[in-house]
C-alpha cells in the first residue's frame, strides 16, 4: 500500500492540446473511433464493430445512471447571478424518494458567486405547465467545499423532478468551455440511462446505439446494469504531489441481486463499460470481504473506503499461497457469494451502499477482465485506474491516440482495453 500511496501524479501527465478535446459529439454515436489495446498491441477500429471484437457469450456491465439537470440559477435583487449546483440529496437521502418529493427538500450543493449571497433566501418563479410556482433556496451549514441548501416551493402537487426539468440546466463538463445547449440533453445521456442521480455522464456509454446493443445480443453477450451516481468529484483534480494526500469522492451505488447471480454464472468476471462501472464492480469484491468479517453489518457500513483494497491485501495472502501466516484472501466467487447470501438473509432485491475506492498502480483487479473507456485528463485518478488495468502501459495507448487524431474526454473517442 505504501508504494501505491507514494505514486507521484506528475508521472501521469501528458500534453493534451485544447483542439484535441471534443467539444461536441459526432452526429452518429457509434461512428466514433475505437482504439483496441490487446495484450500490448494497439490497433484502430470503429465503435460500431465492438460486438465482433468481444468474446461470444461474455457478460458486459453498464452503468444505467441518468444525468439530472442539476444546475439552478437565481438572480438577486441586486442583479447578481447565483448558481446552485445540486451534488447529493440530503433530505430525503434516497434518490428515488428525492425526485418524487413535493414542497421541500435539501441538497448538498456547490454555490457559484457565493460572496454575493451573504444572507437571506434566493427566489425565482418556475413555470410548470399552466402553473407558476415560487421556488426558494436557503443556505445552511458549510460542509467542506459545499453547502447544505434547503429548497421550498409553494405547490404540494409539484415534484422536485418537475422543478429540475423546468428550470435546471444539464451540467456538462467544465473542460468543454461552452454553455450547455439543448442538444446536450440528448447527447449527454446514454441510450440506456434510467435512474436519475448523476451530475456527470458515464461517458464511455455515450458511444452505444441500439444497433450496437443489438449486435451484442446477436453475439450472445449478456448485458447487466449497475447504478453509480457520478458526482462532481469525478472532475476533482489531484493537487497533491503524491496520491496519499488526495481524498477520493464518495459515490452511491446500487447493484441488483440478479446482477450478482449473473456475475457468479460467469465465474465472477465481466467486461465493464466505463470507469464508473469498474469502480462499482471492483467495490463488490471488498463489500464481500467486509460481509465475510461481519455478516450482519448494515448496508451503510459496507461502504468501501479509499484504501480498503490495499489494506485487505496487506492483511491477507494471495489465494493458493501457503508460505505466509496471514489468512488467505477470498476468491472473487467467494466474495460475490457472500454478497448474494447477505441479500438473501436480509430479503433485499438490491444492494445499496457507497464507494470511495481509488484504483491505482498496485491494485489487483478481481472482476473486470476487459474495459471500454474514453480517454481521460492528464494527472487524473481515472488515468491511474487505466494504468493499473494495463499494467503501467498507458503511455503506449495515449501516444497512439494522440498520434492518430483520436478525440479526447467526454465527447471524444473510445478504447477497448484487454490487458
Amino acid at each position: 500500500m505504501e508504494e501505491t500511496k507514494h505514486i507521484r501524479i506528475k508521472e501521469f501527465d501528458y500534453a493534451l492540446p485544447d483542439e484535441r478535446i471534443a467539444k461536441f459529439p459526432l452526429p452518429e454515436r457509434d461512428r466514433s473511433k475505437l482504439l483496441v489495446y490487446r495484450h500490448g498491441a494497439v490497433s484502430e477500429e470503429r465503435f460500431a464493430s465492438l460486438p465482433e471484437l468481444l468474446p461470444a457469450g461474455a457478460l458486459m456491465v453498464f452503468n444505467n445512471t441518468k444525468v439530472i439537470q442539476a444546475r439552478l440559477h437565481f438572480r438577486k435583487d441586486t442583479g447578481a447571478l447565483i448558481e446552485v449546483f445540486c451534488l447529493e440529496p440530503v433530505s430525503p437521502h434516497d434518490y428515488a424518494l428525492m425526485f418524487g418529493q413535493t414542497g421541500h427538500c435539501s441538497w448538498l450543493c456547490l454555490v457559484g458567486n457565493l460572496k454575493k449571497w451573504k444572507n437571506g433566501c434566493l427566489t425565482r418563479e418556475v413555470s410548470i405547465g399552466e402553473k407558476t410556482v415560487c421556488l426558494k433556496a436557503s443556505r445552511g451549514e458549510h460542509r467542506g467545499t459545499s453547502h447544505l441548501i434547503d429548497f421550498e416551493w409553494n405547490d404540494e402537487q409539484v415534484t422536485w423532478a418537475e422543478i429540475l426539468e423546468a428550470v435546471g440546466e444539464l451540467p456538462i463538463p467544465p473542460y468543454l468551455n461552452r454553455e450547455t445547449q439543448e442538444s446536450d440533453k440528448t447527447t449527454y445521456q446514454t441510450v440506456y440511462s434510467k435512474v436519475k442521480g448523476s451530475v456527470a455522464a458515464p461517458t464511455a456509454g455515450l458511444h452505444f446505439t441500439e444497433r450496437v446493443l443489438a449486435g451484442l445480443d446477436t453475439r450472445g453477450i449478456d448485458r447487466e446494469e449497475v447504478t453509480l451516481h457520478v458526482g462532481a468529484g469525478t472532475f476533482k483534480p489531484v493537487k497533491s504531489e503524491e496520491i496519499a494526500e488526495h481524498e477520493m469522492h464518495t459515490e452511491h451505488i446500487c447493484v441488483q441481486r440478479s446482477t450478482i447471480e449473473k456475475l457468479l454464472a460467469h465465474n465472477g468476471h465481466c467486461i465493464a463499460v466505463g470507469t464508473t462501472s469498474v469502480r462499482t464492480l471492483e467495490s463488490l469484491y471488498y463489500i464481500g470481504t467486509a460481509i465475510a468479517s461481519n455478516p450482519d453489518a448494515p448496508e451503510e457500513e459496507l461502504h468501501v473506503g479509499q484504501w480498503a483494497p490495499y489494506e485487505y491485501a496487506e492483511r491477507t495472502r494471495p489465494a493458493g499461497s501457503r508460505d505466509d501466516e496471514r489468512p488467505e484472501a477470498l476468491t472473487t466467487v467467494q466474495a460475490l457469494q457472500h454478497v448474494l447470501d447477505y441479500l438473501d438473509r436480509h430479503a433485499l432485491p438490491a444492494l445499496h451502499t457507497s464507494t470511495q475506492i481509488i484504483i491505482a498502480p498496485g491494485y489487483e483487479y478481481h472482476i473486470v477482465e476487459m474495459m471500454v473507456t474514453n480517454f481521460h485528463q492528464p494527472q487524473s485518478t481515472l488515468l491511474l485506474l487505466v494504468s493499473a488495468f494495463v499494467h503501467g502501459d498507458w503511455r503506449t495507448i495515449y501516444e497512439y491516440a494522440l498520434d492518430r487524431g483520436f478525440r479526447f474526454l467526454s465527447y471524444g473517442d473510445s478504447s477497448l482495453l484487454i490487458p
